[in-house]
């Protein structure tokens, strides 16, 4: 059976920012099922990509007969390990679950069908369900508010605390109705009430965003000068991350933050913002593939200042 084709989210619009050619190393740091990757290649371009899912080897044989492609099984934010600094022309970054994973019930990422609740991105570490079982109250709720932003945190962890008493959780629909109960229903809303625990739980297994900010340092380090950094978030946590970094290393900060306080001699720019903001996807993106609605891309060029010492 033929698998359906995975739509790259904004693949033009990366295309565009890192602007991929002949003898160039592009790394793709969050492969997936490979649509960065393929358009990279496309233009001539040495592609080195990484992935921590296991799975997705199935799709790297066909890039591999380019004799410019290379895979390596590692988390993003391990780049550093494999680049000297000032060797890369451009980094791609796909934040968050990827829609195999999504698609796939027994990863245990979604509610939209019943699978093991798993939610891990490779294959070693805890499962939710060894957070969900395992976890205090008071952590759990902290983990559903700071990573869900789940206003009924606190009652969501109480329901699952009670239940896990008497039965532990080990399955995606099981949770999805438990947290439902919690919260009185679905009371018309257009998503599922367990929508924010699951996201909230998958960023926890996975460290997903320490993971994105240790990687937005190590690309720091080992673009070149005028090397391109492109990133698509798909949620505020990421966005915000990301955001942050570029309005740093841009030098856009004139009130200074706890990043990039603002004392005389400190640190030149490390990025030019070639646009300002965001892009979005357009109509014809979100009439093809919905889960693009809430993609956003930022990016950067690398200036020729060295990298920042907290970038250590």
């Amino acid at each position: 059976m033929t698998e359906a084709p995975h739509l790259s989210v904004l693949l033009d619009e990366v295309a565009r920012v890192l602007k991929p050619g002949p003898g160039e190393i592009i790394v793709d740091g969050t492969f997936g099922a490979g649509g960065y990757a393929r358009a990279f290649l496309d233009s001539g371009a040495q592609v080195v990509a990484f992935d921590r899912d296991p799975t997705a080897r199935r799709f790297a044989a066909p890039l591999e007969a380019t004799g410019r492609f290379r895979l390596i099984e590692a988390r993003f934010s391990e780049m550093g390990d494999h680049f000297a600094p000032g060797s890369v022309d451009g980094i791609a970054l796909d934040i968050g679950v990827s829609s195999m994973q999504l698609d796939e019930a027994d990863r245990g990422f979604s509610f939209m069908r019943d699978g093991p609740l798993d939610m891990r991105m490779s294959d070693t570490g805890p499962t939710a369900a060894d957070l969900v079982n395992t976890l205090e109250k008071d952590e759990l709720a902290r983990i559903i508010w700071l990573y869900g932003e789940e206003r009924e945190s606190r009652r969501i962890a109480s329901f699952l605390i009670r239940r896990r008493a008497t039965q532990p959780f080990e399955r995606t629909l099981d949770l999805a109705e438990v947290v439902e109960k919690a919260l009185g229903g679905r009371r018309g809303a257009k998503t599922h009430p367990a929508t924010k625990v699951f996201q909230a739980l998958r960023i926890a297994v996975n460290e997903e965003l320490a993971e994105l900010e240790a990687a937005l340092v190590v690309a720091e380090k080992i673009l070149k000068t005028g090397g391109r950094l492109a990133v698509v978030t798909f949620h505020s946590l990421e966005d915000r991350i990301v955001k942050a970094f570029f309005t740093a290393r841009s030098g856009n900060l004139p009130g200074g933050s706890r990043h990039a306080p603002p004392v005389a001699g400190g640190p030149a720019p490390t990025f030019a913002l070639p646009f300002k903001g965001a892009m979005e996807s357009g109509d014809a993106e979100l009439a093809a593939n919905p889960r693009a609605r809430s993609a956003k891309l930022r990016a950067g060029v690398r200036t020729d200042a060295p990298a920042w010492r907290d970038a250590a």
